[in-house]
């Protein structure tokens, strides 16, 4: 029997919102940007970025196939186009891509902090010149990304960027912001309901680019660029009223999430001397889960470990592995280079329980029997 979840999901509870329930109800607007939603848009510039602007869409895989698909543009394909990505990153992020009619392009990572490293950028960069439409950095785990690093290789390559940074909402970058604040390019951000900003399902587009965003809305929205009437691509990617309402609840909530995931995070590089964690770009991060590194020794008895860890009653998990070029879908519709350092970090990690309701006692107790199982006193 599990006692300690890998995950115990914690979005706004609605029951706790009846009164807000029925505004909704009597207004007669459930969804199609509506006077909720507006008010969420406002508070997140507001509480977390202080300029720029915010969109939200139904998911943060739908906010994703937007930025891709305005980044190509509508000029019409000329040869195998391109969005160059890192290979240990989520499907969503390829299956955007695909969708917005590019091929992904997997890059190796970075073996301190699991970004996307540089130089494998540029060489796939170098390689493939005015092929690749996009550049997608994932901010790995929450992370943080030198923002001004990918305005260089935008200007110097000729390519769009869009940023996933699914799990990075709450995140506090080395100048004491929100990541992304300022960023001219687009920003995605998850509200799943396994990530620190939990509203069940949402997402979010963060930009300092006003026109930028006004593409992005209308393309949300059927690509209604006049009143009903198409004039550039678009898809369904709006969020409901109650969506919107379930976000400001849980932004109300998220410097104390944050901040108490932090401690648990602390807690656990305490109790696992030696083990390799990610090394965080940033002040803070916004911690879905805790991921570290099996010793070289143990990789191949990762499986094994896992079930023992669940015989003791505690849940773990492997993201990402398989990473993408692994993946059977992937591997036969991507471009893929070399992903030494993504192959080694994959086989070797394990993704540790946090969660909202999680204590200090907890994160001891999986780290002892982690110890225990491993024999890695």
């Amino acid at each position: 029997m599990i006692k300690i979840p890998f995950l115990a999901p914690r979005p706004a509870r609605l029951s706790t919102l009846m009164d807000e329930l029925e505004e909704i109800e009597a207004t007669g607007v459930f969804t199609n940007y509506g006077p909720v939603n507006t008010r969420f848009e406002q508070a997140l510039v507001k509480e977390l970025f202080g300029r720029g602007g915010c969109l939200t869409v139904n998911n943060a895989t739908l906010g994703l196939m937007l930025a891709m698909r305005d980044a190509v543009g509508n000029a019409p394909a000329s040869g195998q186009r391109f969005a160059l990505m890192p290979s240990f990153t989520f499907a969503a992020t390829a299956h955007a891509a695909i969708w917005a009619g590019l091929t992904p392009l997997l890059c190796d990572i970075d073996a301190q902090t699991w970004l996307a490293r540089a130089d494998a950028e540029e060489e796939l960069l170098k390689r493939y010149g005015g092929q690749v439409s996009v550049v997608v950095p994932y901010a790995t785990f929450g992370n943080c990304i030198d923002l001004k690093r990918y305005d260089r290789l935008a200007r110097d390559y000729g390519v769009s960027v869009v940023v996933d940074a699914a799990a990075s909402l709450g995140s506090v970058d080395e100048a004491g912001r929100c990541f992304g604040v300022g960023s001219r390019w687009p920003i995605v951000y998850s509200m799943h309901a396994t990530k620190t900003f939990a509203t069940g399902e949402g997402g979010i587009i963060y930009c300092d680019d006003a026109e930028l965003l006004r593409r992005l809305r209308a393309m949300g929205n059927f690509g209604f660029g006049e009143p009903r009437t198409a004039t550039m691509p678009g898809l369904n990617a709006k969020l409901s009223e109650i969506g919107a309402l379930l976000g400001l609840a849980k932004l109300r909530e998220l410097e104390g999430i944050v901040t108490h995931r932090a401690e648990l995070a602390e807690a656990y590089r305490k109790n696992l001397p030696g083990w390799t964690f990610q090394q965080i770009v940033g002040q803070r991060l916004a911690y879905q889960f805790i991921p570290v590194l099996l010793p070289d020794r143990l990789h191949s008895q990762r499986d094994a470990i896992i079930a023992e860890l669940a015989k003791n009653g505690i849940a773990v998990a492997k993201y990402f592995s398989p990473h993408l070029a692994e993946q059977p879908y992937f591997e036969k519709t991507s471009r893929i280079g070399d992903l030494t350092t993504t192959k080694h970090v994959s086989q070797r990690i394990l993704s540790l329980p946090l969660f909202d309701g999680m204590s200090a006692a907890e994160v001891e107790q999986v780290c002892e029997t982690l110890r225990k199982v491993t024999g890695e006193a």
